[in-house]
């Protein structure tokens, strides 16, 4: 029997990898796909200062690594109708620490931590799709697409929105899904002339006074244009030639697609005989703003390796299920003032939008509020 199986080789699965590996626990990963793997766009972009410091624990020099491969933006900057509402610069930090955050492609995280986990003696199987998983009393069976299978004392199910082995276990996702499309463009960074900053619109003029983010990360721009519906999400997304111009001048498209606030949650991230863990996106569903969906998965690895470790699996349902629904309401709030679907939502945010020149803090609200409400512990 197998010590620890990872099931899928994102930037989940491999934060597990590497945490069972800094424990001493024998571990493999299992991914459907093969390693010449294509991923396209930019993905999950934003990393937080508390995954790069737990990468650098978990492997020396990684989370250095990685804050040297991103981009490290100093100014946000909000704009309401085309005017300014507020902006702020950061100053320089220390060389020795650390970034507050790192800004890079989703691919590139998984290379880096793809040979990481390599490096420290990890090894992937490719190509082999998981089908599903049968606990018992004193293991868990985990199929294959191949009809085979493998045995192992436990498994960290990191497999995605769509994951086989939460299927599997019959545990469905509570919470709810909104009903406002957004479309988002990666753009390349050499075909323009913007500085590196974290730019929100809204009712931005170019595009009917839609509500507009524009994110820099490592060789290029990430550009998130919240819709009405999914019509309206089609249609931009099927010219985005035809707007872009109007928000990124001299843009370069290199990757479209769309999405909807998903706010959910699994309604157990462990099965009955605490065999079975689940973490990232097959325990959880947020969206992109906040940046709360990759970085709450590499918690949750962390987390889940160091439950098998101690032998206190449900601790780890009741304190990552606890984080998770506490950025779901973060991202509930986030995607309730994004929508302002209320008067009185909306009439607050034209208030703040007219008071922000005179008074910081009505800016300062309009720039926080459409990522949500900060956690005061970060727990991710």
């Amino acid at each position: 029997m197998s010590g620890l199986v990872v099931v899928g080789a994102g930037p989940v699965g491999l934060t597990a990898g590497l945490a069972a590996l800094s424990r001493g626990t024998p571990v493999t990963v299992l991914e459907a796909e093969p390693p010449t793997r294509v991923r396209p766009g930019s993905r999950a972009i934003f990393v937080h200062q508390a995954s790069l410091r737990t990468f650098e624990r978990l492997r020396p020099g990684l989370g250095r690594q990685l804050a040297a491969d991103g981009l490290v933006w100093s100014t946000r900057r909000t704009l309401w109708a085309g005017r300014q509402v507020y902006a702020r610069t950061y100053g320089r930090r220390p060389a020795a620490d650390l970034p507050p955050f790192t800004s890079l492609p989703q691919t590139l995280l998984e290379e880096r931590l793809r040979r990481a986990y390599e490096e420290a003696g990890g090894r992937i199987v490719w190509n082999t799709p998981v089908t599903g998983v049968d606990p018992g009393p004193d293991g868990v069976r985990v199929r294959t697409a191949d009809g085979g299978g493998t045995d192992a004392s436990h498994v960290v199910a990191a497999d995605g929105a769509r994951s086989a082995v939460r299927r599997s276990l019959g545990i469905p996702l509570a919470g709810t899904t909104s009903g406002s499309d957004f479309v988002v463009v990666d753009v390349a960074d050499a075909a323009h002339p913007l500085p590196p900053e974290r730019v929100f619109h809204y009712r931005h003029p170019g595009v009917g006074g839609r509500n507009v983010l524009l994110v820099p990360f490592r060789g290029g721009w990430r550009v998130d244009l919240q819709c009405a519906d999914e019509e309206e999400a089609a249609d931009f997304a099927g010219d985005p030639d035809g707007w872009l111009a109007d928000v990124l001048p001299g843009h370069e498209v290199t990757w479209v697609s769309r999405y909807r606030f998903h706010q959910r949650v699994a309604e157990r991230l462990v099965d009955g005989r605490h065999r079975v863990l689940l973490a990232g996106e097959a325990a959880h569903l947020f969206p992109p703003f906040g940046a709360r969906g990759m970085n709450s998965g590499i918690a949750d690895a962390v987390a889940a390796v160091d439950a098998v470790a101690d032998g206190d699996v449900g601790r780890y349902d009741r304190e990552r299920r606890a984080a998770a629904w506490q950025n779901c309401r973060a991202a509930g709030a986030a995607c309730a003032h994004l929508l302002a679907r209320g008067r009185r939502d909306r009439l607050r945010q034209r208030g703040a939008a007219l008071l922000a020149p005179f008074w910081e803090p009505a800016g300062r609200w309009l720039d926080s509020a459409p990522f949500g409400p900060p956690l005061r512990k970060v727990r991710y």
